[in-house]
């Protein structure tokens, strides 16, 4: 195990194997549906079985990972139904939250805003799908974390993690690309002039023509 991985280590090893299989499953690393091999994934993160079955067992908690006896654990998969549902509960929780972001008007949101969009745009133009999946969340999530509503934040993220996977095939497309380069613009605007009404309408939109794309994707599966 490299320095630089033990230097970000949380406290304890099981937080450290929570992380590293998290971050493994929304970026697609491991694919849903794929088997995930605890000896194999205990050798290479320098870990017991022990902190890697309680991580599991978390992730089984979340939605993330589903466990079959006398097969094991697997990434787990999303229905049509299932991607669909995660979606509109995302629309409810994330409307209150951009519409209390926008009405507190931040100081420097739009700024943060503008810098993240700018990490958009350069991975969206380099056909970089992991890097602007990691930099379309933290788009969002500045201004839903804006809300100050920690709670509520928490939520959404768990919401998230179940779709990131799924989020990474949007954006294969060059026009999904392209189209979240522009709503992200026209989520700014709405942000600079203190338009919660416009800032909802545009990320409700925004996730619409994922889900609508996503619908095609799961469809030919």
């Amino acid at each position: 195990m490299s320095s630089a991985v033990q230097k970000r280590r949380p406290p304890t090893a099981q937080q450290f194997v929570l992380e590293e299989l998290r971050r493994a499953i929304t970026t697609g690393e491991l694919r849903p549906g794929g088997q995930i091999r605890q000896d194999a994934l205990a050798a290479r993160l320098d870990v017991s079985r022990v902190p890697l079955r309680e991580a599991l067992k978390t992730l089984e908690a979340e939605g993330l990972v589903v466990h079959h006896i006398h097969r094991g654990y697997f990434v787990a998969e999303l229905s049509l139904a299932d991607l669909e549902e995660i979606y509109r509960i995302r629309e409810l929780l994330e409307t209150e939250a951009v519409r209390l972001a926008v009405a507190r008007g931040e100081d420097g949101l739009v700024a943060t805003l503008e810098n993240i969009q700018r990490e958009v745009e350069r991975a969206a133009d380099a056909g970089d799908v992991t890097a602007m999946a990691a930099a379309n969340r933290r788009f969002h999530f500045t201004l839903i974390e804006a809300s100050r509503m920690p709670r509520l934040v928490r939520l959404i993220g768990t919401l998230w993690d179940a779709t990131d996977a799924y989020r990474s095939l949007y954006y294969t497309e060059v026009p999904n690309r392209e189209l979240a380069v522009r709503e992200h613009r026209a989520v700014i605007s709405a942000v600079r002039h203190g338009d919660e009404h416009a800032a909802v309408r545009e990320l409700s939109a925004h996730r619409a023509h994922a889900v609508a794309a996503l619908r095609e994707v799961l469809d030919l599966e």
